[in-house]
């Protein structure tokens, strides 16, 4: 119990489940419940397996495709900030001819939140692959705790934010139907700026582990 403790004290304030919840109430603007739930399900899931590969693997992944932790950074940036840009400014529809058409293209954009931006970068970014990296390698030189807990913890620590990720999620039904559409639409701005501004957060901490990791010599 010790191990998992520990283990969901370091993830919990990394994955912070509670600013994914915001950031899927800016995304599912036109969602209907059952789709969000999907969504919520999606997401979780690809955060346990993403945590999972990045314990157990990742290093060799990482290694096998040459990528440091600063282009995770990068990447998840560009990323994040392309988001949040399009959130907000989004496209106008103000052409009726073109209402259907507009609403199976949000229809087919809404299956693509779940993995990102909800589970990658958002919850399972940059920071919480890096942090589950060097503890994967911190506890194999280590050895602290028995071999079984160091076999059986890891797995339930992933699992137990995984579901306390789902339970959030869930809530974003709940938080809709108490905004309306026009608290939805103005949180969708909202959560657009921020993104942006996470995103270059995000590009800031990649070129700086770059400056440290790659010293200019005089």
């Amino acid at each position: 119990m010790k191990a998992v403790g520990i283990g969901l004290a370091m993830l919990l304030p990394l994955t912070n489940p509670v600013s994914t919840v915001a950031v899927m109430l800016g995304l599912s603007r036109g969602m209907t419940e059952a789709q969000r739930n999907r969504q919520a399900l999606l997401c979780s899931g690809y955060v346990l397996a993403i945590m999972v590969i990045a314990f157990y693997a990742g290093q060799a992944v990482m290694g096998v495709f040459g990528i440091s932790i600063s282009g995770l950074r990068i990447a998840g940036g560009l990323i994040v900030g392309f988001i949040g840009f399009r959130m907000l400014f989004p496209e106008e529809r103000d052409a009726p001819e073109v209402e259907h058409r507009s609403q199976e293209l949000q229809r087919h954009q809404k299956h693509d939140i779940a993995f990102i931006p909800l589970a990658m970068p958002t919850t399972a970014g940059p920071g919480t692959i890096a942090m589950l990296i060097g503890t994967a390698a911190t506890m194999y030189d280590e050895q602290p705790f028995s071999p079984w807990v160091m076999q059986v913890a890891p797995v339930l620590v992933f699992v137990l934010v995984s579901a306390i990720l789902l339970l959030c999620l869930r809530s974003a039904s709940a938080i809709i139907r108490l905004l309306g559409q026009s608290g939805v639409d103005a949180l969708s701005r909202l959560m657009g700026f921020l993104l942006s501004c996470m995103g270059v957060q995000f590009v800031i901490n990649g070129v700086l582990d770059i400056v440290q990791d790659y010293p200019l010599v005089n």
